[in-house]
């Protein structure tokens, strides 16, 4: 077994965490590029959005590399993404390929013995005993939960640093060494060394400086490639931005959604507008602005593929609260034909006028 799956953000240090400690071999897909998105463009119908093609371009590179076992993403909720599983397979298939998929969705979804027989086919594959699995998945769960607080606290601290791009820098450099660690244990000591280090790059807690939500769909939110690494971009304008999405919540929330204890406080900020689940993430958009703007952040980006319905009704829905709340949100919609120049001057634009309404309120001019 030769085993790959798609890249969202730094999901792949777990995966390799995982694979390596259960003794399977993994293909880790090169790292989304232009080459990827028009792969799967070529192979994808072209109604289907961004998420859906840059993930067959990661299934046909890792083809090419050996792999012979994909691990989807799944999900039974209104949104069309709970189709593209289906759809992915049928196309791998007709262009002639003899592979094994595992679809991995919601426990509570699916049924509790359906989702351990899906997982039976991974583990399966593996020399260990039961305690051993469990420890690499708690081990990959850890990495999971490590990388995602490093990456929120670099993105959040940037724009008190005092040396200017010193947080990129020891992010850059963490994700490069973690990757390269030989052992699952050793990527967690890497990452747990790169969390303390964090806390001695100097900051000016005097300093003042424009604070963004980054909300949306959750893949284009999560996966830079999707967004044009719209969070390095805002880094490097010494912008604080806070996002809430990230694959540690994702985890955290189908474990928590059946006993309705998930994002407790998105439900509640949100219950105003949109009290109820529409599919996507739209609700949870919803209620990450509204925090974002009760925790006196300057502004929020909305980011979403084209033709993504819940984001649709959810950019409707802000319109309305950046009236009510006179809070500035802006709205990105991304696909493969966006360019680069265009969407770099909205975001500096953007920045622009959030730097001149808080200096405005600051000084009273």
């Amino acid at each position: 077994m030769k085993i790959t799956f798609p890249h969202f953000g730094n999901t792949h240090l777990a995966a390799k965490a995982l694979f390596d400690g259960l003794g399977i071999e993994c293909i880790i897909p090169p790292f989304n590029n232009n080459e990827a998105m028009e792969l799967g463009s070529k192979f994808s119908p072209e109604e289907m959005c961004l998420p859906y093609k840059i993930m067959m371009g990661n299934y046909l590179q890792s083809i090419k590399l050996g792999a012979d076992t994909i691990i989807l993403p799944g999900s039974c909720g209104p949104c069309r993404f709970g189709e593209y599983c289906e759809l992915q397979m049928n196309s791998l298939k007709k262009l002639g390929y003899n592979l094994t998929f595992i679809v991995i969705d919601n426990p509570f979804a699916i049924g509790k013995k359906e989702f351990l027989s899906r997982l039976a086919k991974i583990t399966g594959n593996s020399t260990l005993d039961k305690v051993q699995k469990i420890k690499a998945l708690k081990t990959a769960y850890t990495v999971n939960e490590l990388i995602d607080k490093i990456e929120s606290k670099v993105h959040y601290l940037t724009g008190f640093e005092i040396n200017k791009g010193e947080f990129k820098k020891i992010y850059k450099e963490c994700l490069i060494k973690a990757m390269k660690a030989v052992s699952p244990s050793e990527m967690v000591t890497i990452l747990k060394e790169y969390k303390n280090k964090i806390n001695t790059i100097p900051i000016n807690k005097h300093k003042s400086p424009v604070k963004i939500a980054i909300i949306g769909e959750i893949y284009t939110v999560i996966e830079p490639f999707s967004n044009l690494y719209i969070e390095d971009k805002l880094m490097d304008y010494n912008v604080s931005t806070k996002r809430m999405l990230t694959p540690s919540w994702w985890i955290k929330d189908a474990i928590l959604s059946p006993l309705k204890l998930n994002s407790i406080n998105i439900r509640k900020a949100s219950r105003e507008y949109l009290p109820y689940y529409i599919g996507g993430h739209a609700r949870e958009c919803v209620g990450e602005v509204l925090l974002a703007e009760k925790e006196h952040l300057d502004g929020a980006i909305q980011i979403f593929p084209m033709g993504c319905m819940p984001e649709i009704v959810s950019k409707a829905i802000l319109t309305k609260i950046a009236f009510d709340k006179g809070f500035p949100i802006m709205t990105l919609i991304v696909d493969e034909m966006t360019g680069e120049a265009g969407y770099i001057t909205r975001i500096e634009a953007f920045v622009d006028m959030l730097e001149r309404r808080k200096n405005n309120v600051l000084y009273g001019s």
